[in-house]
């Protein structure tokens, strides 16, 4: 792996040689524009690159329909055939053609797209519940294992107890899989602390981690992710906790700075619609923007409050009303577009006979983005490509509207659609380099490892 901070190396890297980029230019993807992957073609052979056998030489002409890629200083410069790329960069003067200023990468006739963007994890966590599986084959339900003391609480209990460094080397092997797969831009959530310190613990990790990199995270606070194990048993147990959330953690929280969105467990049998809404304005009134696990076992109103609250996204949703997906329809239309985000490797995992209505939402003109919603007892997996499959498999999606999904949608599910998940000029250059000749395989090879080349701010992070 190359060192995505090294200072030493050049400020320019040139990806050339790629038969298909998948550049997603163009904004936010919905209705029939899901499916428009805004995709380049060329040829399958690669240019004559003179130069060191490093891999810094200069790439010249000599393949038809050859296409590139070039960054500078960690934006993308430009994006298209080879030699209109060259052209490009000579002209605009920035020594372009000095072997010593530009890192290649060969492409090898393969595919490149942006660099993928999980929208919802659960990242930082300790231990882990395979004893779950068990208990679901018996016939128990995931709110009947919450309720026993499982689940959530078991998490909660296991990451109190770790130490920071703990988590931090969690965190890191979890993070190094994440970016095996392609991900290069990670949302992380709180909510295996339920009380202040170690609410904000969390949130210090994922901290440090996004700052050690080279992955890009994005942290939320959660701490309405259930009702902590020491109001439990109380009267008024769900109440009292949530005053604790609007009371004690939510201004720490906001004092800390590091947390960028404000999330709620709104479910059946956790937080009502009513409760949720009073968590995320009170996180609005402290600068966190509002996002929520809705709908995700049972209609419960989920989709409606993210559509009401303009949230960020609405995510889950394997079960929401028609209501719902109407007031998401009527959201999108007034210009205030929520992501909806579906997570079927959780669907999949839990055995749920919904995956969530895919198609609907898209013919719906409803933003639709994918994530792992990575975690210990629901979604033990890291990778991104395989949630991108079972997008196809079981929402029913095309190749290309998945890759929205986990790319330009994302983004825009966590604010960073202007700066994040698309290959044009401008914008940030994280792209991914896929061993297969077009994007339409990427799905359809099941779990196999096609991550070539990773490329995080123009630096390359990863190279199999």
């Amino acid at each position: 792996m190359i060192d995505a901070r090294e200072g030493s190396l050049p400020p320019g890297l040139l990806v050339h040689g790629a038969a298909e980029i998948v550049t997603m230019a163009g904004g936010l993807r919905r209705g029939k524009a899901q499916a428009d992957a805004a995709v380049l073609a060329g040829g399958s052979q690669s240019p004559t690159v003179a130069g060191s056998p490093a891999g810094r030489g200069v790439a010249t002409s000599g393949a038809a329909g050859t296409l590139a890629i070039a960054c500078w200083e960690g934006r993308i410069r430009s994006v298209g055939p080879l030699d209109d790329v060259l052209r490009q960069l000579a002209g605009e003067g920035l020594d372009g053609l000095d072997p010593a200023r530009f890192v290649q990468v060969d492409g090898q006739g393969r595919t490149v797209t942006p660099g993928l963007v999980d929208s919802h994890t659960h990242l930082v966590f300790a231990g882990s519940r395979e004893g779950e599986i068990v208990l679901r084959q018996r016939g128990a339900s995931y709110l009947e294992i919450l309720a026993a003391g499982g689940g959530i609480l078991s998490t909660v209990a296991q990451t109190r107890a770790a130490s920071t460094d703990e988590l931090l080397r969690s965190g890191r092997r979890w993070l190094a899989a994440m970016l095996r797969h392609g991900a290069t831009t990670v949302e992380v959530k709180s909510g295996y602390g339920l009380e202040r310190a170690a609410e904000l613990r969390q949130l210090e990790v994922t901290a440090r981690l996004g700052a050690e990199g080279p992955m890009e995270i994005v942290p939320t606070y959660l701490g309405a992710h259930a009702v902590a194990p020491e109001f439990r048993g109380r009267p008024d147990s769900v109440e009292a906790y949530l005053d604790d959330v609007i009371e004690v953690q939510l201004p720490a929280v906001a004092k800390q700075g590091i947390a960028r969105f404000c999330d709620v467990f709104c479910e059946e049998g956790v937080f009502t619609a009513e409760q949720s809404r009073r968590v995320l304005l009170a996180g609005a009134r402290h600068g966190l923007t509002p996002r929520l696990h809705a709908d995700e076992l049972r209609p419960s109103g989920g989709a409606e409050l993210a559509a009401e609250l303009g949230a960020a996204s609405a995510d889950h949703l394997g079960v929401p009303s028609q209501a719902g997906i109407d007031a998401l329809a009527r959201a999108n239309a007034s210009g205030v577009p929520v992501v909806a985000t579906l997570l079927p490797a959780t669907s999949l995992f839990l055995k749920a006979e919904e995956y969530g209505p895919g198609r609907q939402l898209i013919e719906r003109g409803i933003p639709l983005a994918l994530g792992t919603d990575f975690n210990p007892g629901t979604s033990p997996s890291p990778n991104l490509q395989l949630v991108l499959s079972l997008g196809v498999l079981r929402l029913g999606l095309s190749p290309a509207e998945a890759l929205a999904a986990v790319t330009i949608n994302a983004a825009h599910a966590l604010r960073l659609g202007d700066s994040h998940g698309s290959l044009e000029p401008g914008k940030v250059a994280d792209l991914v380099v896929w061993d297969v000749p077009t994007h339409a395989q990427i799905p359809y090879w099941l779990g196999a490892d096609l991550v070539r080349t990773v490329v995080k701010r123009g630096r390359v992070v990863f190279a199999a």
